[in-house]
């Protein structure tokens, strides 16, 4: 579990105010509220079904809730389209992958990168002034920094969808990163993978959220509750819609209705890795 420094209160980067979101009648979230801090870790558990995935799609814009209202960095975002909350800074992976199989690794990439992009036509037709100057700083911002730090330089002109699961997990991280977001939100990034590339993908969660160059706060949706335990500063848990408990790692884990909502009526919600 990490040590989290010491915060001064503060506006939340994230909050989210009794958010209801139903189909076809079948309540999928009822009353949730939450907040993320800037440069946190905050993890959102839960068994099948209980609208973890609901919950990130009404953040990034891609459901609209019926009730409640979403704030990111202190503006009330809840009626922007996808396009204007990822322009402010909200990326996302998805739980299954959405990438383009038939083109390269680094031209999937880049794709995370154009809503950033502000030449117009004419410099565009040309590839003179702004243009020019935009692709140049994109190029050593996605070749340079997210390439490397993912550590798939080998892979930069693959055709993606001839990679191995794993690594085109990696690529669907990378092209979050293009965005370069003030916030990522991660819906099981670890699903699927082999033990070490979970180890990976975690160490590769650690670096975006710590390094300097980066600071990106996460929100974590993930089943692996030795990595959730482990990674997190802080835990909401889910079950049906509802909110069942929200806490330090060590409060989650010890909680009866988490304990409950997982495994029945049992002493312990898992066993510590470390």
């Amino acid at each position: 579990m990490r040590e989290m420094e010491e915060q001064s209160p503060e506006i939340p980067l994230l909050k989210v105010d009794d958010i209801h979101m139903s189909f076809g009648g079948v309540a999928a979230l009822m009353g949730i509220s939450f907040e993320v801090k800037k440069g946190e870790i905050f993890s959102v558990i839960g068994p099948n079904g209980a609208g973890k995935t609901v919950m990130m799609n009404c953040i990034n814009g891609l459901y609209r809730p019926q009730k409640g209202n979403i704030s990111f960095d202190g503006k009330l975002i809840s009626g922007l389209p996808p396009h204007r909350r990822a322009r402010m800074g909200i990326s996302r992976t998805f739980q299954k992958i959405e990438l383009f199989r038939g083109m390269t690794v680094l031209d999937n990439i880049r794709l995370g990168r154009h809503i950033h992009l502000k030449s117009g036509i004419l410099s565009g037709s040309t590839y003179l002034g702004r243009t020019a100057g935009e692709e140049i700083e994109s190029r050593r911002f996605i070749e340079e920094e997210i390439i490397d730090l993912l550590e798939i330089e080998h892979l930069r002109n693959h055709v993606t969808g001839m990679l191995p699961y794993g690594m085109q997990k990696r690529v669907e991280l990378a092209r979050a990163l293009a965005l370069n977001p003030k916030i990522l939100l991660l819906d099981e990034p670890l699903a699927g993978l082999n033990l070490e590339e979970v180890e990976d993908i975690a160490r590769f969660i650690l670096d975006i959220n710590e390094e300097e160059r980066w600071q990106v706060t996460c929100v974590l949706v993930e089943h692996d509750m030795g990595v959730v335990m482990d990674l997190s500063d802080r835990v909401m848990a889910l079950n049906f819609g509802e909110k069942i408990a929200e806490g330090t790692p060590d409060d989650i884990q010890n909680h009866p209705d988490v304990i409950k909502a997982y495994l029945g009526e049992v002493e312990e919600l898992y066993v510590t890795r470390r």
